[in-house]
Parts: structure tokens; C-alpha cells; sequence
């Protein structure tokens, strides 16, 4: 039985180590908090998982709350106008459904079935001198803690990389209370509200600690006027500020907002930080190697909604590599093979994350404004988020952009 240590019990980490564990691998898992201290804690994301990410989970029979959680069927955006009216205004239907489970509800659940289906659990948080004595004890160590000090274990890719500064001030309120959309009022969306040259709202459904809940998610261009929020500690100010800003930049949600209250003290959530790729490898002081694991790895802004479908594609991808490697060496050469892999999904992410970062060229604005008109193009859009591969067939290249527009536009 081989034995893996996996630090991190986050999306990913619980995932691979659920994983493992079902196909008799010895894990033990280090957290840096139990799971009732997650549980009853702050909100740690705001995730939205696409029908990709959730078959791997389904696939491992770990979709616990998935009877539960709002589905998710469709994929909004709007874009504000000069005034104070929507200059575009368009939902796209997904194929399959999507869904948010707050992670202090997910985590605290994997983190407990991992536990009472035999695996070995440290409640402490590594630092590298436990990664170097860690390393001479298991066959294969994972870092899938995406914060701290042991990120510096992984080098920065610049190639990569095209950002040095955060591009966005986050900030996130899980609240009761929100009305529906009058336009759509059948069924639940998420909805992405663009603000040129401010920034951008999305509204989701989640189920979170006490059940059915939406968040509100501000990402604010750095030094404008949604970049207030880092001083603000108080989660009832915070909420407060939200629905200011909702009311001056989004009438349209704000109308539905008015009583709005937060789920609770540990409802809010707000910080900034900048897009990177790493390499995957990283080597300890004592000469040891241990493999990075999705946003450790590779993290991107969360204004396109991958960051839980890229932990659990990163996990699915590692899982399969662990299986299929067999008894053979967790050395240096199999890690880089198995981060290639997992990049071969992971790059379509990043180049469309990055994008959408950057101010939106003429032919995306074009394309947005004529998905209103023309559903199939606001479903394929909404479809990206799940794979988003697709959108280099169309959605980078203004030539390309053009010849889509024609081939789905009715012929007169």
C-alpha cells in the first residue's frame, strides 16, 4: 500500500485524498484547521461548479449535497450602459446545470467522511521544515495548500504569467433575502454584470450553513471606486457597502437587494491577489520533491468561476496519474508529466481568464451584444465556463469572431 501525504484540504486536496483513499492508497491528509473550525468559520470562496467538475465529483460518489443545492441552469450577462439602464441584457442556457455548495459546508463534510472511512488526519499548518522531514516518511507529498509559505516552494513561470499585480479587489457577501430576476423568474442563473472601466457584480445561488443563499461578488478594478472594502471589518458595514455600490453601478440587482440580509457573522469575505502560474516542482532544502496541486500551481482570477472546477479537474487529472503510474517512482520526471497533463486543460482557463481581465476588445463587445439577439451564441458563451476550450475556435480572433456572427446569424 503506497503511502501519500496531501497538505491542504481545500476542493483539491479533499477530492485527490478521497480519491486515493477509495483505491487503497494510504493517505494522510494535514489541514490547518478541524473541521468544525471550518465549518462554523468565515466563507473561504465563492465558487460556481460547472457539470465537468461536479461528474467528478458524482464520479466519486462524493456529490453529498447535490440533491440540496440550487441548480444552477443558465449563465446571464449584462453589461451597464452610460446611464443607469443595461446597454445588453441576455441569459444563455448550460447543457447541464451548475452549482455552488458553500465550502465550509463542502470541506467540513469530505473532511469528516475522510476521517471515518479510515484516513489519517493531522490538524496542522505545514511549514517547510515539516515538508522536509514529511518527505523522507511518504512515497509522494502534495501541496495543495494554496496560501503561505509553501507557496515559495514553487517558482514563478513568467512565461506564464502576464501579471505581476492583483487586477481585481474581491469582495464577496452570502446573503438571504435576494429577490428573483423578474426577466427569468423559472429558473436560477448566474448573472454577470459588467461595468466597463469599474468592474464587475455576479449574483449566484449557493447553499451554504443554513440553506439556500445567494452571494454577491464584487470584482473591483484596483483604485477605483469598487476598491474600498480593504478596510472594512465589520461584516454588517460590509454588506452595507455592497449594496451602495449595487445601487450606484447595478440598479437592476439592487432592485431585487432591498432585503437582503447576511447569512451570518462569517458571511463576508474581501482581499485581492495576482493571477500566477508556477512551476509544478518544488524542491525542500533537505533535497526532496513535492508535486503542487491546482491553485498552488496555477491560479487565476476568479472573475470566470474556475477556481473550484479547476481544483476538481486538477484532482480528477492527478487521481489518474497516481492510478495509472502503478508501483513506479513519484520521481521528479513522473511530477512534470503529471502537471503537463493536467495543463493541457488548465491553459484554456487561463488564456480566457486573462482575457477577460483586460479591457474587452471592439469584436467581444460585438459578440456580447449579439448574443441578445441570437440564443445561440449566449449559450455557447455560457457553455465556456464549463470548457472553456471552446472559446478559441471563436471568441479571441475578431476574424473568427466575425465568421461565427455570420454563420449563426438568419439569413434574410
Amino acid at each position: 500500500m503506497r503511502k501519500i501525504l496531501i497538505v491542504g484540504a481545500g476542493q483539491s486536496g479533499l477530492q485527490l485524498a478521497l480519491g486515493l483513499q477509495a483505491r487503497g492508497y494510504e493517505i494522510t491528509l494535514m489541514s490547518n484547521r478541524t473541521s468544525d473550525e471550518i465549518r462554523y468559520g468565515r466563507v473561504m470562496s465563492t465558487q460556481c461548479m460547472f457539470d465537468t467538475a461536479l461528474q467528478h465529483e458524482r464520479d466519486l460518489g462524493i456529490n453529498f449535497w447535490e440533491p440540496q443545492a440550487p441548480a444552477i441552469e443558465g449563465v446571464g450577462v449584462s453589461v451597464a450602459g452610460p446611464g443607469r439602464d443595461r446597454a445588453v441584457d441576455w441569459v444563455g442556457r448550460l447543457d447541464g446545470y451548475a452549482q455552488s455548495v458553500d465550502q465550509r459546508v463542502k470541506m467540513a463534510g469530505w473532511l469528516d467522511t475522510f476521517v471515518r472511512r479510515g484516513g489519517q488526519l493531522v490538524i496542522h499548518g505545514a511549514a517547510l521544515s515539516d515538508l522536509d522531514y514529511f518527505s523522507r516518511m511518504y512515497e509522494l507529498v502534495l501541496v495543495a495548500a494554496g496560501k503561505g509559505e509553501l507557496v515559495s516552494l514553487f517558482p514563478r513561470d513568467d512565461a506564464r504569467s502576464p501579471y505581476r499585480e492583483p487586477q481585481r479587489a474581491l469582495a464577496a457577501s452570502y446573503v438571504h433575502g435576494l429577490g428573483p430576476r423578474p426577466e427569468h423568474p423559472d429558473f436560477d442563473a448566474v448573472r454577470c454584470n459588467l461595468v466597463p472601466g469599474v468592474g464587475e457584480l455576479f449574483v449566484m445561488p449557493t447553499l451554504t450553513t443554513s440553506g439556500r443563499a445567494d452571494i454577491l461578488f464584487w470584482e473591483g478594478v484596483p483604485g477605483g471606486p469598487l476598491d474600498v472594502f480593504r478596510s472594512v471589518t465589520d461584516p454588517v458595514e460590509h454588506l452595507a457597502l455592497t449594496l451602495d455600490l449595487m445601487e450606484r453601478f447595478t440598479p437592476w440587482e439592487y432592485a431585487r437587494a432591498t432585503k437582503a440580509e447576511l447569512t451570518d457573522a462569517g458571511g463576508t469575505l474581501a482581499g485581492r491577489y495576482t493571477p500566477t502560474v508556477r512551476e509544478p516542482v518544488g524542491r525542500l532544502p533537505g533535497g526532496g520533491l513535492v508535486l503542487g496541486v491546482a491553485d498552488v500551481v496555477v491560479a487565476n482570477d476568479p472573475i470566470t468561476g474556475q477556481g473550484a472546477n479547476a481544483a476538481a479537474k486538477c484532482a480528477a487529472s492527478y487521481l489518474a496519474s497516481v492510478v495509472e503510474h502503478g508501483d513506479g517512482p513519484f520521481d521528479e520526471a513522473w511530477m512534470r508529466r503529471t502537471f503537463d497533463r493536467y495543463w493541457e486543460t488548465a491553459r484554456h482557463a487561463t488564456t480566457w481568464t486573462n482575457a477577460m481581465l483586460a479591457a474587452p476588445p471592439e469584436h467581444v463587445l460585438t459578440l456580447l451584444g449579439a448574443a441578445a439577439d441570437l440564443p445561440p451564441v449566449a449559450d455557447r458563451f455560457a457553455n465556456g465556463f464549463d470548457d472553456p476550450s471552446d472559446f478559441a475556435s471563436y471568441f479571441y480572433d475578431a476574424q473568427r469572431t466575425a465568421a461565427y456572427l455570420e454563420s449563426v446569424s438568419p439569413r434574410l
